[in-house]
């Protein structure tokens, strides 16, 4: 009698958006985590021929019997008894959020030890809201509970916390408010960009914990690919799953964002170029 066939090993199970064309959501998580040594299973929640701000776009978002589907099957499969982390970004909808809330819920019970690292994607200050706007609650009523890190940017920080950003003490201020329940980290990216205290040429992210906070500054660089949010969180969990501090994490993780930009420019693309040529 054989032996049965184990599972594959599975590191990261990425839940986010995916296009045909461009570097965002798994599009740029999943060859980022596999650079990093990582094995990761990406499950869609939206399948898009390219990013919205393009004159065309084809696609939508997965049915709720799909997505579910989905992640039963990773439970199915054995996968979901030995992935480290899981990593939330672009969702398809409320009604999606409440199912995955729902798996992940789950899986928490048998499974307390497991990350669940959220960037609660809504929007940003040039675009303003890309989702549904009752994302925004869905995120608060239904995922970030489960969270025990989240990576927003300032402009949905602000969403999320009612509060007006103006400075760097008001954004740990708002985050700090996100620190309930499992949730032990808040990195907040292109944070207080309006504020003083800084340069035009650079940016800010922000790290609040239960015990303190830290400011990173990096340089601005001025080209604006889609999918920048999408890189940080993915390589903030490989470097999380590597042991690495959180500051460590973060300063590696726009460490990265800051060479595939330069990259980026040097090339001359409209989205983000994750290797040399």
């Amino acid at each position: 009698m054989t032996e049965p066939l184990k599972t594959l090993p599975v590191d990261v199970i990425s839940i986010q958006s995916q296009v045909v064309y461009g570097c965002v959501g798994n599009s740029v998580a999943v060859p980022t985590l596999q650079k990093m040594g990582l094995n990761v299973v990406p499950v869609p929640t939206v399948m898009f021929s390219n990013t919205p701000h393009y004159p065309t776009l084809y696609g939508g978002a997965l049915s709720d019997d799909w997505f579910s589907g989905y992640l039963q099957g990773l439970h199915d499969r054995g996968v979901t008894e030995q992935a480290k982390a899981i990593l939330v970004g672009y969702m398809g909808g409320p009604s999606q959020a409440g199912i995955l809330a729902e798996w992940l819920t789950r899986l928490i019970a048998v499974r307390p030890d497991i990350q669940v690292i959220i960037d609660p994607v809504i929007g940003d200050y040039d675009t303003g809201i890309y989702v549904n706007p009752l994302m925004t609650a869905a995120y608060l009523d239904r995922l970030l509970p489960l969270a025990r890190g989240m990576t927003p940017n300032c402009f949905e920080l602000e969403l999320l916390t009612g509060r007006q950003i103006t400075d760097i003490n008001s954004v740990i201020a708002a985050a700090r408010t996100l620190l309930t329940g499992r949730t032990q980290w808040v990195v907040v990216t292109s944070a207080a960009p309006g504020s003083s205290g800084g340069s035009e040429n650079e940016l800010r992210v922000i790290m609040v914990t239960r015990q303190k906070e830290q400011v990173f500054s990096h340089p601005r660089i001025a080209i604006y690919p889609k999918g920048t949010g999408d890189l940080f969180s993915a390589a903030l969990t490989g470097y999380l799953l590597k042991n690495q501090t959180l500051p460590a994490a973060i300063e590696g993780s726009y460490g990265d964002v800051m060479a595939t930009l330069e990259r980026t420019r040097r090339y001359g693309y409209g989205e983000l170029l994750l290797h040399d040529r």
